[in-house]
C-alpha cells in the first residue's frame, strides 16, 4: 500500500498542468488544487503506513522523496505560469527548486555515503510549509476566478478570501523559502567531508 500510495503521487504530478489545458477556469483551479492535496496528503500516508505496518523498502526510499520533489517544483511551475511571474512567486520558487536540485545532485555524487544526509525535522516542516502554501495560491485562484461570476456583497466576499489565501500562500512560501536555503547548507555541510579529494600517497 505505502508503495502504491507513491506510485500514485508519481503518475498525479504531470496531471497538474493538463488541467489547465483541458479545463476552463475556475474548474482548472479546482482539479488542480483537489488533486495537489490529495497527492500532499498521500506522502503523509506513505510513510505513516510504511513505518506502521513495518513495510518499509528501498523501492518507497527512493521513489517518496523523488515523487515529493517532483510535485512541488511541478505545482511551483504551473503557479508561476498563471500568476503572470510575479516576483513575489517566483523568487521563492527560485530558491526552493535551485535547492532541492543541488540537494538531489549532493546525494547522488555520495552514493552509497548519501545517508549521512538523514532527513531533519526542519526539512519535514520545509515540506509542510510548501505544501499549505502551493494549496493556498491554488486557493487563491479559485476565490478570484469564482468571485468573477458573482457581484455585491457575494463578490466582495470571494474575493477578501482570494487575497488572505494570496497572502498567506506567498508568505509561507517565502517561510519555506528560507527553510530550504537553511537545510540545504545544512545537508551541504555534511556532505563536505565526503566530498574533499584523498591527498595523494
Amino acid at each position: 500500500m505505502p508503495n502504491i500510495l507513491t506510485i500514485a503521487r508519481l503518475l498525479a504530478v504531470p496531471l497538474l498542468p493538463v488541467m489547465f489545458l483541458f479545463f476552463d477556469r475556475p474548474w482548472a483551479d479546482w482539479y488542480a488544487m483537489s488533486l495537489f492535496i490529495i497527492a500532499a496528503i498521500t506522502d503523509y500516508l506513505d510513510g505513516y503506513l510504511a513505518r506502521a505496518w513495518r513495510l518499509e523498502s528501498l523501492f518507497g526510499a527512493a521513489m517518496d522523496p523523488i515523487a515529493d520533489k517532483a510535485l512541488v517544483m511541478i505545482a511551483l511551475l504551473v503557479i508561476n505560469g498563471y500568476a503572470g511571474l510575479t516576483p513575489w512567486i517566483l523568487l521563492p520558487s527560485a530558491i526552493i527548486i535551485y535547492r532541492e536540485v543541488f540537494v538531489a545532485g549532493l546525494r547522488e555524487s555520495l552514493g552509497g555515503k548519501a545517508r549521512a544526509l538523514k532527513v531533519t525535522n526542519l526539512a519535514k516542516w520545509k515540506t509542510t510549509s510548501q505544501m499549505i502554501a502551493i494549496t493556498l495560491i491554488f486557493a487563491k485562484g479559485v476565490f478570484e476566478h469564482h468571485a468573477r461570476m458573482e457581484s455585491g456583497s457575494e463578490r466582495a466576499w470571494l474575493m477578501g478570501w482570494a487575497d488572505w489565501a494570496g497572502n498567506a500562500g506567498i508568505a509561507l512560501l517565502w517561510v519555506a523559502a528560507l527553510m530550504t536555503i537553511v537545510t540545504g547548507w545544512d545537508y551541504f555541510r555534511k556532505a563536505m567531508p565526503f566530498l574533499k579529494e584523498e591527498p595523494d600517497a
